[in-house]
């Protein structure tokens, strides 16, 4: 059975990754991929002290957070969807729906 510090520097690592692929990337897609390995990281830490600690409120925090994630991946895909079929990129750097 491996210590909670083994599963909480793999959590860490995860979230440092999903950090570096956002501020790195242009692709929006790889954007939101990395924020979903972002949210996978705070749920492995969610049920890593949930072991530890015995309880079951880990569980319950990482159930709501891959419903939360669930519906940021339906709704950002599809304005990922809509926003390519106006301007034909998902690169970050060339949408600017926000200027006139």
């Amino acid at each position: 059975m491996p210590p909670l510090n083994h599963y909480l520097a793999l959590s860490g690592v995860l979230f440092f990754i999903g950090v570096a692929g956002v501020l790195t990337r242009r692709n929006a897609i790889i954007v939101f991929m990395c924020i979903e390995l972002m949210l996978n990281a705070v749920n492995l830490t969610f049920l890593a002290y949930a072991r530890f600690l015995g309880s079951m409120t880990g569980h319950v925090f990482a159930f709501f957070v891959i419903t939360v994630a669930a519906a940021e991946a339906a709704v950002g895909l599809a304005i990922i969807v809509a926003i390519f079929r106006n301007k034909e990129t998902v690169n970050i750097d060339e949408l600017n729906l926000m200027r006139w």
